[in-house]
């Protein structure tokens, strides 16, 4: 690891239950966009998990440098809040603005800030420190308007979990406390837990290529039959057998979708959908197949 030099950035795996356990601290999984920092009094960069230079984009995070001495490297999320709670779908449409004027507009008005969860240097690498002790070095940068410190529990993961549930947050996520960083590895030692919805929707039609099978899935509202999003289905599943066997049409029975490629069908068979929420336009985040 190097100052000012992007490396991949230590990622998650993911489970579906919550669990407690006084080996893990738990914390909130907000839903933004990962990147580490490395800021100094006279350096800053911001780079993706992808290794991008996405600096230019939030200029109202160069506020952080004003409140650090040290050359340091930060691990968190650049986040967009609306009515106190993240908002992926306000932060989306703030990283897919590339014009500097609009970008100097969002940073005035719409500003974003950076949730940081772990140091990972301190005018030296801290990756071989246990997280725990990553953690205490943290504590010692003050909170600003741009830089905001996650806060955890320590073994009461269920209780955690309860909570973000009632306020409709996105996951949590548990963390050995003994956990070093490690770099360029999607590791057991980071796990995280996503507050998923289940629902049940018409399937409206299909598409297929030799890779895979999206299903063209949506529900009824006021009478009206509306797209709500693709889910992707093996051929293996009974349901691809059943769709097949019916008779498909270049007529599609949304209101608000019609594609080339697609085949459609009157909406009468069902499937039951996990997903992580609805975009504001009402499709499906993250959607995953379950049960027909």
């Amino acid at each position: 690891m190097k100052f000012g030099t992007f490396f991949s950035p230590m990622l998650l795996t993911q489970t579906v239950k919550p669990f407690d356990n006084e080996n893990y601290l738990y914390e909130l999984k907000f839903d933004g966009i990962r990147a580490t920092i490395h800021v100094s009094p006279t350096t800053f960069i911001i780079y993706n998990r992808n290794g991008y230079d996405i600096t230019y984009l939030y200029p109202e995070l160069k506020e952080i440098k004003n409140h650090i001495k040290e050359n340091c490297i930060f691990d968190g999320e650049i986040v967009s809040f609306e009515n106190d709670s993240p908002s992926f779908s306000k932060l989306q449409k703030r990283s897919y603005t590339h014009n500097l004027n609009k970008i100097k507009d969002f940073s005035k008005n719409e500003p974003v800030c950076f949730v940081v969860f772990d140091c990972i240097y301190k005018n030296k690498s801290l990756t071989n420190l246990p997280l725990i002790e990553r953690k205490k070095i943290l504590e010692s940068f003050q909170n600003n308007d741009y830089f905001i410190k996650t806060k955890y529990l320590v073994k009461e993961g269920k209780k955690l979990f309860q909570k973000i549930k009632k306020k409709n947050l996105e996951g949590i996520v548990a963390k050995k406390i003994d956990s070093k960083y490690e770099i360029n590895t999607r590791s057991k030692n980071w796990i995280k837990i996503k507050n998923f919805k289940e629902e049940e929707f018409y399937i409206g039609g299909f598409q297929e290529t030799k890779e895979k099978v999206s299903l063209l899935l949506g529900e009824y509202q006021q009478n009206h039959f509306v797209f709500v999003g693709k889910v992707s289905i093996t051929r293996t599943k009974d349901i691809y057998k059943k769709i097949k066997k019916r008779k498909a049409t270049e007529k599609s029975p949304f209101i608000n979708y019609k594609e080339k490629n697609a085949f459609y069908l009157i909406p009468q068979l069902k499937c039951e959908v996990t997903y992580l929420e609805r975009t504001k336009n009402n499709n499906l985040r993250q959607p995953v197949f379950k049960r027909a």
